[in-house]
């Protein structure tokens, strides 16, 4: 999974009425600095798993502060 993959779900989970920046270098802000709220971190973990098929564990969701956080997960867990 790539930066570029996390970004398009990103998009898609954040949906239309959300105030969301997720132009430029976003790999080591913070998902609240990005106008994320926890809801749509945990949508995005969500989609990762139907899609890339690796599963992130509710409790460690509030963990994944960053994008690369949460890239750095997925790259260490097994696919399902």
């Amino acid at each position: 999974m790539t930066l570029d993959d996390l970004r398009r779900i990103m998009v898609a989970c954040a949906g239309e009425d959300e105030h969301v920046d997720l132009a430029g270098d976003i790999i080591d802000r913070t998902f609240a600095e990005l106008g994320y709220d926890s809801l749509a971190v945990m949508e995005t973990a969500a989609r990762i798993e139907g899609e890339f098929g690796v599963k992130i564990p509710d409790e460690q969701v509030p963990e994944l502060a960053t994008p690369r956080a949460l890239l750095d997960c997925v790259s260490r867990a097994t696919v399902s």
